[in-house]
């Protein structure tokens, strides 16, 4: 395939992804009739319609909407984009037929979405047990996992024979899009295990079912928040992961591609928070509500800031008997900030993990340590040299005052890294043990800290080395 490649490329043969969604777009715009328009649709991926609709006016879109069969066109419109715009361009009948078809926490995502009696009006067009399945998954928070669970799974009753299970399977089949796992479920829905398809495709007809189940399987409760179980299943490489209710009865499931997004939007709000923020923000929010988000963490760092200034004051008379100093005050406080924010990085990824001891944690922050004392050695032993040469070669200033400057710089240094290393990762770790996210503490929180750490060390040096013992 490679050489085939290579070979194309060198006869000037250029080679481009097909345009699926312009193509579609070119016969949607065609003069073909329904039934051949219909039929050229089912050639190219629901992705790809989806595509093609942004390409669309709203008249073409219509057009498409009624070539499409309910099933295919919800398929269409989970992957678009402006999901909301389009369902919306349905009739409240078609819309009905349409979100019984997604996922039951898209449809109520969908719902929450729109005018209060169009909502009573879609809910009463739809079948009761979509009625049921929506009524009990809006019965939960958005941070809760009975809103991000599906109903599509394949379960089967105790008790059944490989082939009564085959059969129950192939029944459900046409319905359901997760079939890798079919949930055995006990007297009133109760979870009794899972059994994967590949042993119940592979088991003779004579095989109990019971040896085939997996009696030890993953699941999560409707009620547990997605922070409190996120890390707790996103280690299993399972398909989907069922929900319970309060009496260990299966309502759902959450698919791995899910618990993907759940992970993944639980990264994204850590990450906001290593900034500042009280939560992500994005393109569409308004102003004033960024600026709530932002505002507490600035105060409270306004703060902090004033404090450092404050400790700088008390070496007023270092810098007035000294001024050189302060030429690289700037050195000592960014390279303490950038440590503390890579410890801070590593232990909010470790103590992501639940399963962490106690033991582990501390050879964690002896293993900080050690690298911010190695780190801040070599840098030190650069600094002392650099910056004492740099006063003495290019400064004129002289030997004795070259290199005292610099080894108060070299060692200010290696005691803030240091220091900065082990605040980057006991602060995170205290944050932890009271019970509050770790994530809390931010970067901008953590730099600060190490701002104060760094003023302290490199001024207190410089008082204690070229004022009281050298007399400069």
């Amino acid at each position: 395939m490679n050489e085939e490649k290579k070979t194309l490329e060198e006869n000037g043969v250029a080679l481009q992804h097909p345009d699926y969604k312009n193509e579609i777009a070119a016969i949607l715009r065609s003069n073909l009739a329904p039934a051949k328009l219909c039929e050229r649709m089912g050639d190219y991926h629901e992705n790809d319609i989806a595509a093609a609709l942004e390409l669309l006016e709203r008249e073409e879109r219509v057009r498409l909407y009624k070539l499409l069969p309910d099933d295919l066109l919800a398929r269409v419109l989970e992957y678009a984009d402006r999901k909301a715009e389009f369902l919306g361009e349905l009739s409240v009948r078609r819309q009905a037929e349409i979100l019984q078809r997604f996922d039951t926490d898209e449809m109520a995502d969908y719902l929450r979405g729109v005018d209060k009696n169009q909502r009573a009006l879609l809910i009463d067009l739809m079948e009761d047990d979509t009625r049921r399945e929506l009524a009990f998954a809006s019965a939960f928070d958005e941070d809760e996992i009975g809103s991000q669970m599906t109903a599509d799974f394949i379960s089967i009753p105790q008790g059944l024979t490989v082939r009564q299970a085959m059969r129950a399977l192939v029944d459900q089949a046409e319905n359901c899009d997760n079939l890798s796992t079919i949930y055995v479920l006990e007297k009133d829905g109760v979870l009794g295990g899972a059994i994967d398809l590949k042993d119940l495709i592979r088991a003779r007809e004579s095989t109990p079912l019971e040896d085939i189940v997996m009696a030890s399987y993953p699941y999560v409760y409707a009620g547990e928040t997605v922070d409190e179980c996120i890390e707790r299943i996103r280690g299993y490489s399972e398909d989907s992961i069922p929900v319970l209710d309060e009496k260990n009865r299966m309502r759902g499931v959450l698919t791995a591609q899910k618990i993907g997004e759940l992970a993944g939007d639980a990264l994204e709000d850590d990450y906001a928070k290593l900034g500042g923020l009280t939560a992500e923000e994005d393109l569409q929010e308004p102003v004033l509500q960024s600026v709530r988000k932002r505002l507490p963490w600035l105060i409270a760092l306004l703060g902090l800031g004033l404090v450092v200034s404050s400790v700088v004051g008390m070496f007023e008379a270092v810098v007035a008997s000294v001024a050189l100093v302060v030429c690289f005050q700037s050195l000592v406080l960014d390279m303490a900030g950038n440590v503390g924010t890579q410890s801070l990085a590593v232990t909010i990824r470790v103590l992501m993990d639940d399963s962490v001891e106690p033991r582990q944690k501390l050879r964690l922050i002896g293993k900080e340590a050690r690298i911010g004392f190695t780190n801040g050695a070599i840098l030190g032993l650069m600094a002392f040299i650099a910056i004492g040469g740099y006063l003495f070669l290019l400064k004129g200033q002289g030997l004795l005052m070259s290199f005292s400057v610099s080894a108060c710089t070299g060692i200010a240094l290696l005691l803030s890294m240091v220091i900065s290393s082990l605040a980057g990762t006991v602060i995170p770790m205290f944050f932890k043990k009271i019970h509050v996210d770790p994530a809390v503490a931010s970067g901008p929180l953590i730099t600060t800290i190490n701002d104060l750490v760094a003023v302290v060390s490199y001024y207190g040096l410089a008082w204690l080395l070229l004022i009281r013992v050298l007399q400069i």
